[in-house]
């Protein structure tokens, strides 16, 4: 499991580790860290013509040291002051290794570029000299390697509403923080380097499935399994408008775990399963529900409302959502809107979500009393509780027509077999996107080509 901490958590720890560690431990643990990865990035040390842009907080003293390192091991180092409270005593080591206070020129020649502007607890956006330094990177073609977080983003939150730096690589230290599994700050982090300095934290505010975890979470069946007990999942998906998302959705229910899959809907839509899927049967006994993908106008309110009032599971997807409302207990109800969709959910703008997209997925899961899979470049998952989910390993292709159905149909899969919403999203989330990947390679795909690929994905992971 990948965690992500608070600001506030991390501080608490930091300080309580500092109580027990010489002065200055912590720091000199981070730059070394530091220093070992900014090497690895550039592939050499000897000769390299290092950049520090240095704030006023204790990440420009991590970078400060870490620059001092460098130098002594033959990089050429200058450092670029943007407050005139720099931390005194980097300074002064980055000084006495053979590093140099520099200015912005220095930056046209950089082979790298390190952001210890601002720590973990700066508010969003770049003061004007720092914008400034940053812009000059971007123009000359410099990477940038981020000390703890890109500066100018919102650190608890992801959003990046101000000016910031755009990273190639961030290194952090502990833990990760929000930022840097929350698009679209994620992005503007890079690739993420964790350096482990002994911080003791708590349950973290965000985590993020690895293969293990889904492995481990993954319903297997065993040698007394029937299809009976594996599972049973119903869809209430697809119209004579729409009737291509009832078998892409049932593709992707065929796909997990359970034993059986029914289809409950017209009949035309029902034969062109069937005639997909041989082995989908009608209505009937299940244990979770897959609705709404492609009911245009054949939506049923008030049938998919009794749905949810009931015992039995729920995946509401696309037009279903338009039943939903914030009365009664929904905490076995799991949604999976786009940002559009929750947008209307919630009486905001598009972009408002897009931009905080932890808030307003938490915000829906409190209102609404459902657990959200909020779809986009990264997956926020958001259960009635507050705990948070977030899936990174999607690629960009996997933003097709159908490729949301596909999900919903194997997340109330997940659902049936005995996983809990939060689970189900979670593992859905990460299985659809590794099989989308699988199905790229790198090019375009297609919402079929996702589902075809789920078993052998999943295959890969258990085995």
């Amino acid at each position: 499991m990948r965690s992500a901490h608070t600001v506030e958590q991390v501080r608490a720890a930091e300080a309580e580790l500092m109580a027990k560690l010489p002065e200055g431990t912590l720091m000199q643990r981070a730059a070394t860290g530091l220093a070992v990865a900014i090497g690895n990035f550039l592939g050499r040390t000897y000769g390299a013509r290092v950049v520090l842009l240095i704030g006023s907080g204790d990440n420009g003293g991590d970078a400060l040291y870490a620059g001092a390192q460098l130098a002594r091991r033959g990089a050429q180092v200058s450092a670029v002051l943007l407050s005139e409270k720099a931390h005194a005593q980097g300074l002064a080591a980055l000084k006495a290794a053979g590093g140099r206070v520099g200015t912005i020129d220095d930056l046209t020649n950089a082979d790298v570029v390190v952001d210890g502007i601002v720590g973990i607890g700066g508010r969003p956006g770049l003061r004007p000299n720092a914008l400034e330094a940053v812009r000059a990177a971007q123009r000359f073609g410099v990477p940038i390697v981020a000390v703890d977080t890109p500066s100018g983003v919102d650190v608890d939150t992801g959003a990046t509403p101000e000016p910031h730096v755009d990273a190639a690589l961030t290194v952090t230290f502990g833990t990760h923080k929000v930022c840097h599994l929350i698009d679209p700050a994620a992005t503007a982090c890079g690739p993420v380097h964790l350096v482990d300095i002994g911080l003791d934290l708590p349950a973290a505010a965000v985590q993020s499935l690895q293969a293990a975890d889904v492995q481990a979470l993954y319903p297997v069946p065993h040698g007394e399994s029937d299809k009976y007990s594996r599972g049973v999942v119903g869809l209430i998906v697809g119209s004579t408008q729409y009737p291509g998302a009832a078998v892409i959705a049932t593709s992707g229910a065929l796909a997990g775990p359970v034993g059986m899959v029914r289809y409950v809907g017209p009949d035309a839509v029902g034969r062109a399963v069937r005639e997909a899927h041989p082995e989908v049967v009608g209505a009937g006994r299940v244990q979770a529900w897959t609705i709404g993908s492609g009911l245009g106008d054949e939506l049923d309110v008030p049938r998919i409302r009794e749905l949810l009032d009931a015992d039995e599971p729920v995946v509401l997807d696309a037009d279903g959502l338009k039943a939903l409302d914030d009365s009664g207990d929904h905490v076995n109800v799991l949604i999976t809107p786009h940002a559009g969709e929750l947008s209307r959910l919630l009486g905001v703008d598009r972009a408002t979500v897009e931009a905080e997209r932890l808030k307003h997925a938490r915000l829906a899961a409190e209102r609404f009393d459902v657990t959200v899979l909020l779809k986009g470049s990264t997956t926020v998952i958001a259960s009635p509780d507050g705990e948070t989910r977030v899936n990174l390993n999607a690629t960009a292709w996997l933003a097709t027509a159908g490729a949301g159905d596909v999900l919903a149909g194997l997340c109330g899969s997940l659902l049936a077999a005995g996983l809990t919403p939060l689970d189900a999203a979670a593992v859905g989330a990460y299985l659809h996107g590794a099989a989308a990947n699988l199905a790229s390679d790198g090019g375009p795909i297609t919402a079929m080509a996702v589902a075809r690929a789920l078993p052998e994905v999943t295959r890969r992971l258990l085995t």
